[in-house]
């Protein structure tokens, strides 16, 4: 699949709005009254793979920004876009959101959150890859800074990883490295495939972003050690 090395998401079947715009829009629209449902009856992955692959992803950014407490991660979440409007919704398998606290969610709606996520991940599938190519005009338009499509089986992109740096107006690919990494400006990390995984690493030093398991293990193995040298991990 080629993708221009700059898109427009101006598009007869979907107007682009202007962020700023739309906010105020949102905030005199009175929704009282309307119900917005938390769930869409659909499963998080389409199979165990891309189940496993949201999952992991969201823990390791959880766990990576666990001491701000400006950024919330979460994955499966409704996301409503428009006020007033329970259909103008959409459940991006994981997305980051800065400037906006930790607390407990039931759905993320823009107007109350004034602002979009910063970053969006999909892992997608074969039966997904239209739908997800055609949100980033949508995303685009509502704010959200950086798209990324991840296909952890490999099944419909040349590329099972790619990703779009946007400003409301232009949509614009990122290069991938030399290894088909790719540099999330917003997160300061670098993305990579690691099997049929979608790993954090350090584009300083390379290293890996620890897991939330293996972060556990390398626990278990300092306590097992210091236990060795006579000494209580818990006392430490």
């Amino acid at each position: 699949m080629e993708i221009a090395a700059e898109q427009t998401v101006n598009s007869p079947s979907f107007p682009v709005f202007c962020y700023k715009e739309l906010l105020e829009k949102m905030e005199e629209t009175d929704d009282s009254g309307v119900i917005y449902p938390e769930r869409d009856g659909k499963p998080m992955g389409e199979t165990e793979i891309h189940v496993m692959a949201i999952i992991e992803l969201c823990q390791t950014l959880r766990h990576f920004f666990r001491h701000h407490p400006d950024v919330y991660v979460i994955a499966d979440m409704l996301m409503y876009y428009e006020k007033g409007k329970p259909g103008s919704v959409r459940v991006p398998d994981v997305m980051v959101v800065k400037g906006v606290g930790k607390r407990v969610r039931r759905t993320f709606k823009i107007w109350e959150e004034k602002t979009a996520p910063n970053v969006i991940f999909e892992i997608t599938s074969k039966s997904t890859a239209s739908e997800d190519m055609s949100k980033i005009a949508l995303y685009s338009s509502l704010g959200v800074k950086e798209y990324f499509l991840f296909d952890p089986l490999e099944e419909y992109i040349e590329k099972s990883l790619m990703g779009f740096r946007m400003d409301g107006i232009n949509c614009r690919p990122i290069p991938p490295d030399e290894n088909g990494n790719l540099f999330s400006e917003e997160l300061g990390l670098t993305l990579k495939q690691e099997g049929e995984l979608l790993r954090l690493a350090d584009p300083e030093t390379g290293c890996l972003v620890p897991s939330l398991e293996e972060e556990s293990q390398r626990a278990a193995r300092l306590a097992a050690k210091l236990r060795e040298m006579g000494i209580d991990p818990d006392s430490v």
